[in-house]
């Protein structure tokens, strides 16, 4: 699979990002094992490897969007990412693609555990939230684990929902095999 490169948004597509209303009400929930009603759940995990080093070059990769850009996804952003940053993240190729909006919810940085989580905006077919985090255990054993709640947003996503789901979990597998 071919990596793609990290693209950045014009400063008014950055500012009319930033503006954009959430499309979905619990905002910053993901992560805390509550699903809000009527949302779909999603938790997976994957061992990374083992150590210090190798903690530290997932975390840094993890907020340079490169689980997206390894899993074959565009980014357009307007920057690493940080607490209300914002990006478009583009499904697919050609014209079946998709353009996803997305604002980061919140970023966790920890000497033990990384994370971000970032939520929809208006445009994204699905609405929800999605986490990202990489930890490291007190034996060395480092971890990436993605949990997220969604349910269609717009009338055809709401049409394709179970291939949607089919869809997102097969990201979710690219994702989580991008920081190995």
């Amino acid at each position: 699979m071919r990596v793609r490169r990290l693209g950045f948004l014009s400063e008014a597509e950055a500012a009319q990002l930033r503006a954009a209303p959430w499309t979905y009400d619990a905002v910053g929930a993901s992560g805390s094992g509550v699903v809000p009603a009527g949302y779909h759940a999603l938790s997976r995990g994957h061992v990374l490897g083992q150590g210090r080093q190798v903690f530290e070059r997932a975390c840094r990769d993890l907020l340079e969007w490169q689980v997206q850009l390894r899993s074959g996804l565009g980014v357009r952003a307007d920057g690493p990412v940080r607490e209300g940053a914002v990006a478009v993240v583009r499904i697919g190729v050609g014209p079946a693609a998709v353009n996803a909006p997305v604002r980061v919810v919140r970023i966790v940085e920890q000497s033990d555990r990384v994370a971000f989580a970032y939520g929809t905006l208006p445009g994204h077919p699905e609405s929800g939230e999605e986490e990202f985090a990489v930890a490291i255990d007190p034996a060395g054993d480092v971890t990436v684990r993605i949990e997220a709640f969604s349910r269609p947003a717009l009338w055809w996503s709401r049409l394709a929902a179970p291939g949607a789901r089919l869809v997102q979990v097969a990201v979710t597998g690219r994702y989580l095999r991008a920081l190995a």
